[in-house]
């Protein structure tokens, strides 16, 4: 016989109740609400207080720092155009003073030069001349607190500090000003800027700057211990997070809002509504009730204008005299209610816990999707029952996407917390496209019968890039692409995704798969590597994790231009670089593909180091052909080429070469010619 959960709990529970509640409620309910204030008002008190004195703190340092730079810019101690001078002085004032993110200083013009650190583990000096390169010199410590030069590149940018309130308001002020910014050369991120003109020799020679990163100021909320478990969080007028409690935010490492009661601060902020006014100098108290518990918020301004501190506290941590006193009146009624509980919690862990502690953890693995371990369990209450079976038929249900979406990348985004959410991250990656050639042909002659051979061929290829440890990204018709390097990072990308191209290319020969004329089935296949955007793109109604970018762009176009050279694996010159020796390739041609002005290097693919003694000879001749042909003796070229196909047997790439040599033998080309190739087409 099976009966409704509502019917059991209130069985069970019901005696202890009737005889406790009464007693108990009006005591605890008048007592919590004395102690909790006392207390929430205490912990507020000294996290202000704290929260206080380090922006004092910040400010203090700030304005040091400006003070500093300022007096040696303006009494000439160097001059502001003098980059090692300058580069030295910046350089001090961030290892001196831990606050501080950034020291920058801005020219009327437009040019621009920063040191930025880069957490605990670096520096960054960054410079901006008058023709828009951003210069980007990183450096490291070493162990004995020396730095080094790291890394250094030039890029273009956007970034105009003219635009900018901090800049601006300084030039026309001519004092120091506070403000707040986002905008930065190296990317967004929440900051506060102490801005002031320099003038030397009464002439505005640029605007200094001393900026901190607000993920300074949440590494130090992390660090304040009030009571158990008590939080507090900058928000602004809107509830935006200024700052919340993250150890490891640093200039390098975005803000996290997980602490769990960021939601509880920001909904209190929200609650308030016009009730508070951050300018207005006065403390706010609300009570917030959120999943069933209770907890104490206190919104005090601080000094930034529109920011508040609000600092939250759970009910339950502070009831402590609450429950002492209950405590005493539970000795009494104890007697009464020990019959009834002992039944009641033996009944329930038979006919509830038990059940549900099984059914929790079938839903365990729904949420890690590992959905072939979920199991039905049958109950005595209905609902237990239903909910047993509805989580198996939801399972089952789930099972089915497998086919659709790579279940390790759903796995790998519910433990990293990603979740469905527009947004993406720019990532060093490989992408991979394979293609059937003739495809077109082959789907007007068969129609619907072209798909077991599809799906033979899939299933091939597929197979191989999974065992690599890409990420199938969709299927285009008969194209297949592919990626690696995310969600997890790869450093070894380009050569995975290599061994990915030359797996595919084996399975296909292995498959013996053949068209309608009985002639084998050939792929073509691109590869690139680059900086390339991943994430979830698309719109709020429909995501596609995917890769998007001039990289991925390229990989498409090296795809087809095997069939120009009758090759099956082209690979672009990022990953032949990435790479490394751990390839053995053949140089096809400098290409400018379609849709591109610059040509670049394209290599064919041919084994993975190792598999191959050394590069045949066959290849040796023909670069030496197509060094040649770039130095312009066509004569030599044709010779060169002529000898790769005698030691291949045949070599469309050579005899294609060869054609062009006499193409140009018969009508040589400008004296601009450069032995670059222009695709015509896609």
């Amino acid at each position: 016989m099976r009966i409704g959960i509502r019917t059991a709990i209130s069985a069970l529970v019901l005696t202890s109740i009737v005889v406790s509640a009464v007693g108990v409620h009006l005591l605890w309910w008048r007592t919590a609400q004395r102690v909790s204030q006392t207390l929430a008002d205490t912990i507020n008190d000294q996290i202000v207080s704290a929260v206080g004195d380090e922006l004092q703190s910040i400010t203090t340092e700030a304005k040091s720092s400006l003070t500093a730079v300022r007096t040696l810019l303006v009494e000439k101690v160097f001059e502001e155009h003098d980059a090692k001078k300058r580069e030295f002085v910046f350089l001090s004032q961030l290892q001196s003073q831990p606050t501080i993110s950034w020291v920058a200083f801005a020219w009327p013009d437009g040019s621009f030069f920063a040191g930025h650190k880069l957490g605990d583990s670096g520096i960054e000096m960054l410079e901006i001349s008058g023709d828009r390169k951003l210069r980007i010199d990183q450096y490291e410590f070493t162990a004995n607190n020396d730095i080094r030069l790291k890394t250094s590149r030039v890029e273009d940018t956007k970034y105009a500090v003219a635009d900018l309130e901090w800049f601006r308001a300084a030039m026309q002020s001519g004092d120091e000003h506070w403000s707040t910014l986002t905008t930065h050369p190296s990317g967004e991120r929440l900051a506060a800027a102490l801005a002031a003109p320099i003038d030397i020799d009464q002439k505005r020679a640029g605007v200094l700057a001393i900026i901190i990163e607000l993920t300074r100021v949440s590494n130090f909320l992390s660090q304040l211990t009030v009571g158990k478990s008590a939080g507090a969080f900058i928000l602004d007028r809107d509830g935006g997070v200024v700052a919340s409690p993250d150890a490891n935010a640093d200039e390098l490492n975005a803000l996290k809002t997980d602490h769990p009661l960021f939601p509880v601060a920001v909904d209190a902020m929200r609650h308030a509504g016009s009730a508070y006014d951050p300018g207005s100098g006065e403390a706010f108290h609300a009570q917030v009730t959120r999943d069933g518990r209770a907890y104490q918020a206190v919104l005090t301004p601080i000094s930034f204008p529109g920011w508040s501190l609000v600092t939250v506290v759970p009910e339950s941590e502070f009831l402590g005299p609450v429950q002492a006193t209950i405590r005493h009146l539970l000795i009494g009624l104890a007697v009464l209610i020990v019959f009834a509980g002992l039944l009641s919690a033996w009944l329930a862990q038979r006919l509830i816990a038990a059940p549900l502690i099984k059914v929790v953890g079938e839903i365990r693995h729904v949420e890690r999707f590992d959905l072939d371990k979920v199991e039905r369990h049958p109950s005595h209450l209905a609902e237990i029952e239903n909910l047993s079976s509805a989580i198996g038929d939801m399972a089952q249900g789930l099972a089915a996407f497998k086919k659709y979406i790579p279940a390790d990348l759903v796995k790998r985004l519910i433990s990293d917390g990603t979740g469905a959410r527009l947004g993406g991250a720019v990532r060093p990656m490989s992408v991979m496209f394979i293609d059937l050639a003739g495809f077109t042909g082959m789907s007007e002659r068969l129609g619907d019968h072209i798909i077991p051979l599809l799906s033979r061929y899939f299933d091939a290829v597929s197979a191989r890039i999974q065992e690599q440890g890409g990420t199938i990204d969709k299927f285009i018709g008969d194209a297949v692409m592919a990626f690696w390097g995310a969600p997890a990072a790869n450093p070894d990308h380009a050569v995975d995704c290599c061994r990915a191209a030359l797996a595919c290319q084996r399975a296909m020969e292995e498959a013996g798969l053949a068209d309608d004329r009985g002639e084998t089935v050939k792929i073509r296949i691109g590869v690139n590597s680059g900086d390339m955007l991943v994430g979830n793109i698309g719109s709020e109604v429909r995501l596609n994790y995917t890769v998007i970018g001039d990289a991925v762009n390229i990989a498409s176009r090296l795809e087809s231009i095997n069939k120009v050279y009758g090759s099956t694996i082209i690979i672009g010159p990022e990953t032949r670089k990435a790479a490394g020796d751990r390839i053995v390739v053949r140089e096809l041609d400098r290409l400018a593909v379609y849709g591109r002005a610059g040509g670049l290097q394209i290599y064919e693919l041919l084994a993975i180091a190792g598999e191959l003694s050394g590069g045949p000879d066959w290849v040796k001749s023909y670069e030496a052909g197509l060094a040649a042909w770039r130095a312009g003796d066509f004569a030599a070229a044709i010779g060169a080429f002529e000898q790769a196909i005698g030691l291949r047997a045949q070599d469309a790439a050579s005899s294609l070469m060869i054609e062009r040599c006499k193409q140009q033998i018969a009508n040589p080309a400008s004296e601009e010619w450069d032995g670059t190739t222009v695709a015509r087409t896609k």
